[in-house]
């Protein structure tokens, strides 16, 4: 840790040092790092509430390697407002892009499962939006390129956004065009010119990254034909509250989305949202359908089901996070309760999921200092060590090398796959803990 800093001892959270002489500059930078927007960034209203407050935490998927070791990782605030005009979810404190995916590693082979969606992703688009063989299809945030390869898989001409430069240079290599810099209106005239309207434009799980909704949105209107399909996914923010998973609120998921403020956004620029298909991934998601009026696709009334669903379920009422985060802490306060009698026993604890998820989790639930070291099979993460806490990360193996007394399931949501998979861990009198979405101790 740099000279002039502090860390708290429960949360690792890192603060200048009282009276520091570096303590004014430290502040400035951390400044140029982040900033608080007071309006909401699809509606620009300044009408925000805090609906559930997180406990700060550096940069989730900012897995050091052991060069890093000494480097500063701050923590960053991750709270949740809503939008009471409009109804957007979001945080607001936003971090410089250049420094949040300044050393991003995460591919999207290595989510599990996300290969055989993605293809069936594709295919369903095709069919569903009619599109002939040799149309152009983009993807935005298009990470190493899997969808776009279903795509190509199936005739069509495919072109990639990523902002990070490294990754995009590898999906080129790999034989899937794209280019290297942030999506914005200008970015999109310029693809306009040199490669036509697009038939499709995909999203997935990138478009709640960004702050500037606005500008993508008119982006979206120059790039798409005159019966172009716009489609992206998303976790949904009703599923966030019915399933518990608070984690995938992070510092990289500036906004979380539900039907009611989408459609506003859309209709602002003239498009259309036209359906929405319900998906499995990432806790709960949506699959949103947006067009140009005249569009091919026909209304199937999916968004009028949804926002009445909405509205019945609360989701935009305060009450509804009140209770929620009183959900949270009560298995908060079980997890912990676990842990710490464990450690008064010096019991080893390893954590399985060195993802950006665990880090929410871990801080969150303040559970760092109980955990010896993580374990993962994406061999990207082994070798690393955790943000802030630089919990070293192993592959699964060492849950049977190194015998734990407990592996904490921080990936929770594949629990059941990761339990299946590790049967053996039990047989020889291993034990799971599982903090969500309720707090279970599994042994043979």
């Amino acid at each position: 840790m740099g000279a002039g800093w502090q860390r708290c001892c429960c949360c690792r959270t890192l603060y200048p040092e009282p009276g520091s002489t570096n303590q004014s500059s430290d502040r400035k930078a951390m400044k140029q790092i982040i900033h608080r927007r007071t309006d909401c960034r699809a509606c620009a209203s300044e009408d925000l509430e805090l609906v559930f407050a997180l406990k700060p935490t550096p940069i989730g998927d900012d897995y050091v390697s052991q060069d890093r070791l000494d480097e500063i990782q701050p923590s960053y605030p991750i709270d949740l407002f809503m939008c009471k005009q409009c109804g957007l979810a979001q945080i607001t404190d936003i971090i410089d892009p250049d420094v949040l995916y300044g050393n991003y590693i995460y591919v999207t082979q290595s989510s599990f499962g996300l290969n055989t969606h993605f293809q069936a992703y594709a295919e369903n688009v095709v069919q569903r939006c009619k599109v002939a063989p040799g149309s152009l299809v983009m993807d935005l945030g298009s990470n190493d390129g899997t969808l776009l390869r279903s795509f190509k898989g199936l005739g069509m001409k495919v072109l990639g956004v990523e902002f990070a430069a490294h990754i995009a240079e590898q999906a080129t290599a790999s034989g899937i065009e794209t280019i290297g810099k942030f999506f914005e209106r200008d970015l999109a005239t310029q693809i306009v010119a040199s490669h036509g309207h697009s038939r499709i434009v995909t999203a997935n799980n990138v478009f709640a990254n960004i702050d500037d909704l606005r500008s993508w949105v008119d982006g979206i209107n120059v790039l798409l034909a005159a019966d172009g399909v716009f489609i992206f996914e998303s976790y949904y923010l009703a599923d966030l509250i019915d399933n518990m998973v608070f984690d995938f609120i992070y510092h990289e998921h500036l906004s979380s989305f539900s039907v009611k403020p989408m459609q506003a956004l859309f209709a602002s620029v003239g498009l259309e949202l036209t359906a929405i298909e319900r998906v499995a991934t990432k806790g709960g998601s949506l699959r949103y359908f947006v067009q140009r009026p005249s569009g091919p696709m026909q209304k199937d009334g999916s968004v009028e089901k949804l926002l009445a669903e909405e509205e019945s379920k609360g989701i935009y009422r305060k009450e509804t996070y009140d209770t929620y985060t009183a959900k949270i802490e009560g298995l908060k306060q079980q997890t912990l309760q676990f842990l710490k009698q464990a450690k008064k026993e010096n019991k080893t604890v390893a954590g399985f999921g060195a993802s950006i998820t665990g880090t929410t989790l871990i801080y969150h639930f303040e559970m760092g200092e109980y955990i010896d070291y993580l374990v993962d099979d994406n061999q990207a993460k082994q070798g690393r060590y955790s943000p802030g806490w630089h919990l070293p990360v192993l592959p699964s193996s060492a849950i049977y090398e190194r015998k734990p007394d407990y592996v904490l399931v921080l990936a929770w949501r594949f629990a059941e796959t990761f339990m299946q998979k590790h049967q053996e861990y039990l047989d020889q009198g291993g034990c799971f803990v599982v903090p969500l979405p309720e707090f279970k101790i599994i042994k043979k």
